[in-house]
């Protein structure tokens, strides 16, 4: 079966073409600044370390439309296990096979395609419209969107919205939309104790017996209860390593990796102090050294979350969820600014799996949301 190649289909496979594993871009933002500088935005491309980002906006004045994503894309793996080759996009059965099909090359294309016949359509709309665009989501995160944003701080730009392309779907395209995040907060514990014989456990200290209890004290706390928009604070751990290789030896020290994934119930530094009194209730002798990835946001219903609803609603008939499930994405780096921030993509079933795959049909049909969207905001 031949599937036609419609503009946002033409364009989401000339950039799965490119070999942009993060953090290189591979002239996937050259692309898309071709077709937005050809309908009137003006271009700033933006090299942050070994990192290539853009901002590009259209209109002189008034509130800010962005639409923020990123062109890099997570590792393939042995590319001999994929049934076909994760940077030459096909389209087999109805479903665009590639690296970064859903996350996000698929949505990049669907909106600059949706400004596309935004613009032909209303040439002289209200508003803003822009594009954040990076190629260091998969990565550290330290040189794309959060520089950007610091970047338009600097010259006095704020966004008023922004949709972020995330492949926020669940079954269809459309059914989920993320209105917030969980904050993240990682942490490495190294607890100390004293090597020595395993038969001679009086000379030694072993940090794992003394670290067991504290451990399961905090596993077992009762950190929050959420709220109506997040779920339960929860706290996991992701790395135990302690020991010499040896059978006969009891350790000098043990660490933990652990992360909490919080609600807007609780503050990072309640979640500090809180990890703290705990771990000196067992009279412990560690070292904590913590890593704030992102805090918590929510946007609330209003005029971004309203168009967002109403234009799914439109185009598809559904009636959409909001969720704040899931991960971080770089909404975590915008939303502080001020701006009402939503992430609506498409079904996010495949994201970084060997054979990453979309529904085409499902690609057309963000296309004509994202440009509803536009239009509900800026009309």
């Amino acid at each position: 079966m031949t599937f036609a190649l419609t503009p946002t289909l033409q364009l989401a496979t000339d950039l799965i073409r490119c070999r942009s594993v993060t953090p290189e871009d591979d002239g996937c933002q050259a692309l898309m600044i071709e077709r937005l500088e050809a309908i009137g935005f003006k271009t700033e491309h933006l090299r942050f370390g070994e990192v290539d980002n853009f901002w590009a906006i259209r209109g002189e004045s008034g509130p800010i439309l962005a639409f923020a994503g990123h062109t890099d894309v997570v590792p393939t793996g042995p590319e001999t296990h994929w049934n076909n080759p994760p940077f030459e996009p096909k389209i087999i059965d109805g479903m665009l096979h590639g690296r970064g099909a859903a996350d996000m090359k698929g949505s990049l294309a669907s909106m600059v395609i949706a400004c596309e016949n935004f613009v032909a359509k209303h040439p002289n709309h209200k508003g803003r419209i822009a594009f954040l665009i990076t190629s260091d989501e998969e990565g550290p995160s330290v040189n794309g969107t959060v520089k950007v944003v610091e970047w338009l701080e600097a010259h006095d730009t704020k966004m008023t919205w922004c949709i972020v392309g995330e492949p926020s779907s669940t079954n269809v395209v459309g059914d989920v939309i993320k209105n917030g995040r969980r904050g993240s907060l990682g942490a490495v514990l190294t607890v100390k104790g004293v090597q020595g014989h395993v038969a001679y456990p009086h000379l030694a200290d072993n940090p794992i017996h003394k670290l067991a209890p504290a451990l399961a004290e905090l596993a077992a706390e009762h950190w929050d209860d959420g709220n109506e928009f997040f779920p339960a604070t929860s706290f996991q751990v992701s790395n135990i390593n302690g020991g010499t290789g040896a059978t006969n030896v009891i350790p000098g020290d043990v660490t933990v990796v652990f992360n909490f994934r919080f609600s807007t119930e609780l503050t990072e530094q309640i979640l500090r102090d809180r990890t703290h009194a705990i771990l000196d209730k067992h009279d412990l002798k560690y070292d904590l050294q913590w890593t704030l990835s992102g805090q918590p946001f929510l946007t609330a219903r209003g005029d971004l979350v309203n168009a967002v609803v109403n234009a799914i609603k439109t185009e598809t008939g559904l009636d959409t969820e909001l969720s704040t499930s899931g991960g971080t994405s770089d909404g975590r780096f915008i939303a502080p600014t001020g701006a009402q921030v939503v992430e609506l993509g498409p079904i996010n079933a495949t994201i970084h799996k060997v054979n990453e795959c979309i529904s085409a049909k499902d690609l057309n049909t963000l296309t004509a949301i994202y440009e509803k969207t536009l239009e509900n905001l800026l009309t």
